[in-house]
């Protein structure tokens, strides 16, 4: 019966939120039911789920563990690294450098706040998606994935917004050490 009462409620309409949030990691949290934009006005029809406290007025910064903010791959260099760094909306972080350990962290409100605004700055959702510049020589190549966009760039292709993001990371930028 509550599942009939939530497939009824997903079928509303686009855009309603059931009151149960996304899992965490899977594909599209960032989007759909939780993500600002108009909301149903009252409560949820039927019962809310286990956990879910967010309202209406949720932002969708507010930090959920496991939530991911923001995903750097560094590929290249002269000893070929690829290595992965993962911010998390909460400010914890993992970083993957080739068959290391992995280094976890957690970035102080402080500093998580401003990886947001560097990520949410309108100056970054004008970096080209791809390079524009010519590659250098045995240098690195960054993939930043935010949201639904993914921009590349290389060494020598650092637009100002994209430094800031990079300013903003944890352990001082993107990680290029092997």
């Amino acid at each position: 019966m509550l599942l009939a009462a939530v497939l009824a409620g997903g079928a509303t309409g686009c855009g309603a939120d059931t009151g149960a949030p996304p899992a965490p990691g899977a594909p599209g949290s960032a989007s759909g039911p939780g993500t600002p934009g108009p909301s149903a006005s009252g409560p949820a029809p039927g019962p809310s789920a286990p956990g879910a406290t967010t309202g209406p007025s949720a932002p969708r910064d507010d930090p959920r563990p496991g939530q991911v903010l923001v995903r750097v791959t560094v590929t290249g260099g002269f000893t070929g690294v690829r290595n992965r760094l993962v911010v998390h909306r909460d400010g914890g972080w993992t970083i993957r450098s080739g068959d290391k350990p992995p280094r976890t962290g957690r970035q102080t409100p402080a500093e998580a706040a401003e990886l947001r605004a560097a990520l949410e700055d309108p100056a970054f959702a004008l970096v080209p998606a791809r390079p524009t510049g010519r590659p250098i020589a045995d240098g690195f190549q960054y993939e930043v994935a935010y949201r639904h966009r993914m921009v590349v760039a290389g060494d020598g292709d650092r637009p100002p917004a994209l430094q800031r993001v990079f300013d903003a990371l944890p352990e001082g930028g993107p990680p290029t050490s092997p």
